[in-house]
């Protein structure tokens, strides 16, 4: 599933593809997509003349940003968008299509049809599903030290779990759990109540650090992921444990172990990253 880095990347490149353009008319072939509105034909119909002022980001959410809507899309574990000529052909994956007045299509693909959109009036989407219960962006002002302690101070949980909890701080995947942990000394199945207030610093600092550089490598393509004008991301390179089951550490070059921790997989060295067990 594409997490922050990825979500960043395919919003930066949407936004040089599509802002400006008129919608002229909507085809959906896999009405179970659209969660909101209930009718598939009001989605159709809002989105009619409607100009794509923006397009941003809320965790792992687009937000197309249109005259009187706000468009949420998430891509799920496949989910795709990309430009193309009215003309050109499309695939059996390609399940909703966005056309343009200037004779462009805007097409999402997903293999898998886990995608959702949900579309709002301008100012109600954070008031609802599914962006209502999100938590902080983590390079926001409001991901403080303090603000992550009284989350995990009153959890029972892991602290990858805990990380992974969308209203404790939005973005985070599995790929990005496990490498800033790493690179915290942190063990994910660490009781998150029992992290003290310099761990929980040096935790926040390395969520930050390492989404930051994801950012600016385009993200990590692991499996499929590429962004909307089809390239890939390169902070794959960059992993330190994650994926790397068997491969040395490449700070102490013991073998990195892959386990199960809040049932994902997960990466660790046994060296830099001490178990609490």
């Amino acid at each position: 599933m594409p997490e922050l880095p990825e979500v960043e990347t395919v919003r930066r490149t949407l936004i040089e593809l599509v802002k400006g353009k008129v919608i002229k008319g909507v085809e959906v072939l896999w009405p179970k997509m659209i969660k909101q509105p209930d009718d598939v034909h009001q989605f159709k119909d809002a989105l009619k003349g409607q100009v794509i002022q923006d397009v941003s980001r809320r965790g792992k959410f687009l937000k197309f940003m249109l005259d009187d809507y706000v468009l949420v899309s998430h891509l799920r574990m496949e989910g795709k968008y990309g430009l193309y000529e009215k003309a050109e052909p499309s695939d059996k994956h390609t399940h909703v299509f966005f056309e343009f007045t200037d004779g462009t299509e805007l097409r999402y693909k997903d293999v898998r049809k886990f995608g959702t959109m949900h579309l709002f009036k301008k100012g109600q989407e954070e008031l609802h599903a599914p962006l209502v219960t999100l938590g902080p962006e983590p390079f926001s002002d409001t991901f403080t030290s303090e603000f992550l302690e009284s989350k995990l101070k009153k959890t029972n949980r892991k602290i990858k779990p805990a990380l992974l909890d969308q209203t404790v701080v939005v973005g985070l995947g599995n790929i990005y759990v496990d490498e800033a942990l790493f690179r915290a000394g942190i063990h994910p199945e660490r009781i998150a109540a029992t992290l003290t207030k310099v761990e929980i610093e040096r935790v926040r600092e390395e969520v930050i650090a390492t989404l930051s550089e994801a950012v600016e490598q385009g993200g990590s393509t692991v499996r499929s992921y590429v962004n909307t004008q089809g390239q890939i991301g390169m902070f794959q390179l960059r992993l330190y444990v994650y994926g790397k089951k068997g491969e040395p550490c490449k700070r102490c070059g013991t073998p990195i172990k892959k386990s199960v921790v809040g049932g994902r997989g997960t990466h660790t060295c046994p060296v830099c990253q001490p178990s609490p067990l």
